[in-house]
C-alpha cells in the first residue's frame, strides 16, 4: 500500500508539471486511458516486483490525470442548471466502481482483477471518438467556429445557443488580453479567492481523515470490537445511496447547503467514533462501544458521500478562469493527492498513538470545514462559469 501512495504522488507531480497546462481535455483523457491500459497490462504480466512498481506508477499517473480533467470537462460542457448534478455523477461512478471492485476482488485473484481494470479504460477510449471537445476550451484556443459547432451538438440541433455562445465569446475575448497563466501567476491577488477556496476545500477534505478511514476501516472496526467484514459491507451499502442523494440534491439545494450538512455530519461521525474509543479506554459501556464506533464510521461515510466527496471537485472546476485552469488544476489536484498520501501514511501511527485523539482531531478539522464553507465558499448553483468568474476574479 505504501508503494501505491508513493506511485500516485510521484506520477501526479510529473503529470501536473509536464502535461496538463498545455493539453486539450479530450486529448488528455485519451492519453490517460492509454497510460492506464499499459499500466494494467504490465501488472497482469508482471514477473518481478519492479514490473508491479512500473505498472502501479503508470496507473497512478493516468488516474491522477483523470481525477482533475473529467470534472472540469463535465463542468464546461453542461448547462448551468445541470452542471452540479452531472459533475457529481463522476463521484457516484467512482463510488460504484470501488464497491464493485470490493465485491469482485473477493472472488478473483489480482491478475484477473488488473485485467478487468483495462475494460473501463478501453470503453472510455472508444467513447472519446463520439464526444465533442469543450466549447469553452475551443473558444479559448481561437477555434470559434468549432466551438459553436460543439456547443450546438451538445445542446441539440434545434436548440438556440446564440446567448450562451455570445457569453462564451465575450468572456474569451476578455481572456485574450491575458497570457496562459503559470503556477506562480496563481498567487496574484486577483486569484486569491479562487485559490483559497479550491486549495482549502481539498486540504480540509483530505485532512478530515477520509482516506485513513476508508483504507483502514476494517482495522478500525476490529479495534473497536466489531466485525471488520460486516462493517465494510455496511459502509458499501450506505455509500452508494448517499452519493446518489447528493447527485439529486446538487442542483436543487445548492453546493453550500450540501457542503455544510456534509461537513457537519463528518464532524459528528468522527466525534462518535472518538467517544467509542474513549469509553473503551475508560472501560465504560463496553458492550455499546463497538456499535457506537460502527454508527460513527457509517455517519462519517454517509455524510462524506453526500457532499464532501464530490462537491469540492465540482467547485474546483467552476471557480478558476479558463486561462488558469491548467495550472490551477495542477496545483489543487496535487494538493489533494499529497493530502491523501499524508493521511494514508500517518493513519496507522496516529491510531497507535491514540485512537481517541485521532478521531477527535479529525472531528475538529471537520468542524473547521463547516466554518470555512460558511465564510468563504460561494454558491455557484444556477450561475454560468462566466458569471462565477466575474464575481470571484474580476479583470481590470
Amino acid at each position: 500500500m505504501l508503494l501505491s501512495f508513493h506511485s500516485d504522488l510521484l506520477s501526479n507531480v510529473c503529470f501536473f508539471i509536464f502535461w496538463l497546462p498545455c493539453a486539450l481535455w479530450k486529448q488528455t483523457m485519451g492519453f490517460s486511458d492509454i497510460v492506464c491500459i499499459i499500466g494494467w497490462v504490465i501488472i497482469v504480466f508482471s514477473k518481478a516486483a519492479w514490473w508491479l512498481d512500473l505498472g502501479r506508477l503508470l496507473v497512478g499517473y493516468g488516474m491522477g490525470l483523470l481525477s482533475y480533467v473529467v470534472p472540469v470537462y463535465i463542468a464546461e460542457i453542461t448547462p448551468k442548471n445541470l452542471r452540479g448534478g452531472f459533475t457529481t455523477v463522476h463521484q457516484l461512478m467512482i463510488c460504484i466502481g470501488v464497491s464493485m471492485t470490493y465485491l469482485i476482488g473477493a472472488f478473483l485473484n489480482w491478475r484477473i482483477l488488473a485485467l478487468i481494470g483495462t475494460i473501463p479504460c478501453l470503453v472510455q477510449l472508444i467513447g472519446l471518438c463520439f464526444i465533442p471537445e469543450s466549447p469553452r476550451w475551443l473558444a479559448k484556443t481561437g477555434k470559434g467556429i468549432e466551438s459553436e459547432a460543439a456547443l450546438q451538438r451538445l445542446r441539440g440541433a434545434d436548440a438556440d445557443i446564440s446567448e450562451e455562445a455570445a457569453e462564451i465569446r465575450e468572456y474569451t475575448e476578455t481572456l485574450e488580453r491575458l497570457s496562459e497563466g503559470g503556477i506562480l501567476e496563481l498567487f496574484q491577488r486577483k486569484y486569491a479567492h479562487s485559490l483559497i477556496v479550491g486549495v482549502g476545500l481539498m486540504v480540509l477534505q483530505q485532512f478530515g481523515g477520509v482516506n485513513g478511514i476508508a483504507f483502514y476501516a476494517s482495522s478500525i472496526f476490529i479495534s473497536a470490537g466489531f466485525s471488520g467484514s460486516i462493517g465494510m459491507i455496511a459502509m458499501v451499502v450506505i455509500q452508494i445511496p448517499m452519493t446518489l442523494l447528493g447527485v439529486l440534491l446538487m442542483d436543487k439545494s445548492g453546493r453550500r447547503p450540501l457542503l455544510l450538512v456534509s461537513a457537519a455530519g463528518t464532524c459528528l461521525g468522527c466525534l462518535l467514533a472518538a467517544l467509542s474509543f474513549l469509553f473503551q479506554d475508560l472501560q465504560q459501556w463496553i458492550k455499546a462501544t463497538p456499535f457506537l464506533a460502527l454508527v460513527g464510521v457509517l455517519v462519517y461515510t454517509g455524510s462524506f458521500s453526500l457532499g464532501m466527496g464530490g462537491i469540492p471537485w465540482v467547485i474546483m472546476s467552476e471557480v478558476f478562469p479558463i486561462n488558469m485552469k491548467g495550472s490551477a488544476g495542477s496545483l489543487v489536484t496535487l494538493v489533494s493527492w499529497l493530502g491523501s498520501w499524508i493521511i494514508s501514511f500517518t493513519f496507522n501511527f496516529l491510531m497507535k498513538w491514540s485512537s481517541t485523539g485521532t478521531f477527535f482531531a479529525f472531528s475538529a478539522i471537520c468542524s473547521l470545514t463547516v466554518l470555512f464553507v460558511a465564510k468563504l465558499v460561494p454558491e455557484t448553483k444556477g450561475r454560468t462559469l462566466e458569471e462565477i468568474q466575474a464575481s470571484m476574479n474580476p479583470f481590470s
